[in-house]
This record gives C-alpha cells, structure tokens and sequence, in this order.
C-alpha cells in the first residue's frame, strides 16, 4: 500500500530476515508488533539466543523471558496480545479516519503449541485444537469490531493459511483431509490449503470459487483495491483475484508453480498437475520418526529419493483424483495433449526467471538474535559469537 494513503500494520512477520535492514518499517509498514521468527526454544542464550518480540523496529523482550510460554501447561497469552494489537490498531486507524492494512499473523498453531488460560482444554482435539480455537475467536473478534464500527461493507478480508497440515506434529499438526502428504512437500497436502474471502456487499456470501491462487496473487489484489498501479520495474508474480471474486470469473490458464528450494517440483494449470519431481524426505530422516505423510504409501509417487520425473512426468487429474494417488498413463491419449501444453506453459515460466544468489548455503551463529535493536534499552544484548562462517544444508 501507498504510505502516504494506508497506515500499515503487521502482527508478526516469518522468516524474512530479522536484520535491521529487513524489519518490516524499512519494507513500508507503519506499525510492528511481534517477531521475525517463529518461536522455537527456550536456548541456553550460548549456542542460540531466545527469539526477540519487536514494537516497530526495537526488541522489547524475548520468547520465554518477557513473553511466557510455558512448555508444561501449554500456557501463553501470546495469540490475546496478538489479537489486542490488531483490535487496537484497527480502533486508531477509524478515529484517525485513516483507511488501513493490516496483515494480522499470530504465530499459532506452529509448533510448540500454546493456548491462553481461558481456552486450555476448552476443545475435543488437545493443545492443538484449543489453539485453533483461540484464533477462530481472534478472527471473530476482528471481524466483530468490524461490524461494530460500521466499516464492514468497506473492508476486505481474506484468510488463509500459508501451508498444509503439518502432518509430522500427528495429532498436533492438524489433517490435510484426502489430500496426499503435508507441510513441507508439494503434494497437494503440503501445498493446498483452505482460503475464505470475506466483504459484506461485494462477495456474496456460500460461493466456492474454483480459481487457483496463491499468496503471491494478495499483493496485485490489494494493490488494485487501493486504486494504485502495478510497478513495471519489476516482474509481478501475482495476478489479482478481483474478478474471481467479485465476478465468479474463472481464470482457466492460471498456473501454479510449485518449488522446493531452487527447484520447480510440480505445475498445475485448470485441473491437471504434473510432477517433475518427487520427494517427500530423505529416508534416514524418515526412519527416525519424521514422517511428512503418515499413514500413506503411494507407490511410485512418494519418494525418499529426489527422483527426477522430467523426461516423463507424472500427471493427476485433481478433480477425479486429488489424493495424487493414480498416475494417468504416459500412454493415453490425454497425457499426449496434457503434457506438451502444461510443458509449453513451463518453458513460459522458466524464460522469464533471473536466477537469484543464494543465500541459505551458508550458517553462521554470530548472525542470529543476539543484539537485536533496541536490546540495550531493556538490558537484553547479548554478547555477539566470532564469526565462523560453515557450509549447511536444509533436510527438507
């Protein structure tokens, strides 16, 4: 959003950096409340620092110090400190008159779980429903003041989750329902997740849309709600979902294009989606209790090897089959017309990428949350390590 127009606010931001540089006030939000991390932990502050709680761009405490989780109860009232900043933020913004974004990202239900006092085994599901609940009521509260300020009818919500299940938690990573795997891979449990559009007058309301979309498409949507221009400077992976969703259109030559790492795993385009890889986690990984897919056996299409599909790819039709549990036959007559198309719609794809420099391949401690900004105004710096930069890998 333009920030001379919209007062921006983020809740929590994930994985995108947490160097000064990268905090969300220098990325063109207004406001911050939360952390650039998800909150694993509690570290010993020797080998690993506790992750750090920002308001704007300094650390007004860490994880398990300042901001409690508690390991044995599964108490935190984080996700309430969450929901509060989002209700206040929203009260401001309608007194100030200002209209507003606000990219609300509480932390739950990432693992550890937590839930606060009032809805600890409130559900039939354990820690990990009593948390999806705690966020169903922040939503609704969200959605409530909405209402209660009478903006409803002008604002556009939209929900969504950025992952499948998590099924290697089991009973605390949720369910991908009939769909193969989840979090971490490409199969459509991994890369498939519920979305629900939500603005009283403009989308009607028991609509299911068969539009493919992903996360990316939310930036060009808002930008064209705001009444802004697409930048040209730059290639824009997203398309807007506008008229989806106020139309009912249907884009049919929409692809999704799904990547693990540097590398194109899978494309789907309408209902067909054709494997170029597969992988679900390396075998030793898998033989000691990560399991991305329990209670699955695909034959032929669940790997523990990454297994290159190219010269022949596997392809699913997701309406007859989206467990990705049947192979259309390489011989048929439908994989003969499939198959170029979806490649030519690869090949259009892959031309206009510009390779990135890497930047995972490397790890180094002295580069974590020891001394984040602000830290000296809490008493909370921690001494910074030597650098010992060493090659690392990611096993998923």
């Amino acid at each position: 959003m333009d920030g001379n127009n919209y007062q921006g606010s983020e809740t929590l931001e994930k994985h995108l950096g947490h160097q000064e540089q990268y905090l969300p006030l220098n990325h063109g939000f207004d406001e911050f409340f939360g952390s650039t991390n998800c909150h694993p932990g509690p570290f010993n502050d020797k080998s690993k620092p506790n992750i750090p709680v920002f308001r704007d761009s300094e650390m007004i405490g860490r994880y398990y110090e300042e901001f409690e989780i508690n390991h044995e109860t599964g108490e935190s009232n984080m996700t309430q400190l969450f929901i509060e900043e989002g209700l206040k933020f929203i009260d401001e913004q309608h007194t100030a008159g200002n209209p507003f974004f606000l990219y609300w990202t509480p932390d739950a239900t990432h693992l550890p779980l937590y839930a606060s006092n009032a809805f600890l085994g409130q559900s039939q599901r354990g820690l990990y429903g009593d948390a999806v609940m705690e966020l169903d009521s922040g939503v609704g509260r969200i959605l409530d003041r909405l209402r209660d300020l009478e903006i409803a009818n002008n604002t556009f919500v939209f929900f969504l989750s950025d992952n499948g299940a998590a099924t290697y938690a089991k009973s605390n990573g949720g369910s991908v329902g009939p769909f193969l795997c989840g979090k971490e891979t490409t199969y459509e449990g991994g890369m498939r997740e519920p979305s629900i559009a939500w603005w009283p007058g403009k989308i009607k309301p028991g609509i299911v849309s068969h539009q493919l979309g992903s996360i990316m498409d939310l930036f060009t949507t808002a930008v064209e709600l705001a009444g802004l221009n697409i930048p040209q400077d730059r290639v824009i992976d997203g398309k807007s979902l506008l008229p989806a969703l106020l139309k009912q259109q249907v884009d049919p030559e929409k692809a999704i294009f799904y990547y693990r790492g540097n590398e194109m795993m899978a494309v789907r385009q309408g209902l067909y989606k054709a494997h170029y890889w597969t992988w679900t986690n390396f075998y030793s990984e898998f033989k000691h209790g990560t399991d991305f897919c329990p209670g699955q056996n695909v034959s032929g299409v669940m790997t523990h090897q990454q297994t290159n599909r190219t010269d022949s790819p596997l392809l699913f039709n997701l309406g007859l089959d989206p467990g990705e549990k049947y192979p259309v036959s390489n011989s048929s007559r439908i994989f003969k017309v499939v198959i170029p198309s979806l490649q030519s719609v690869v090949d259009n794809h892959k031309k206009g990428l510009k390779p990135g420099v890497p930047q995972l391949n490397y790890c180094d401690t002295a580069v974590m949350n020891w001394a984040p900004p602000g830290c000296e105004k809490i008493n909370k710096c921690l001494p910074i390590p030597e650098s010992k930069p060493y090659k690392c890998g990611w096993g998923h």
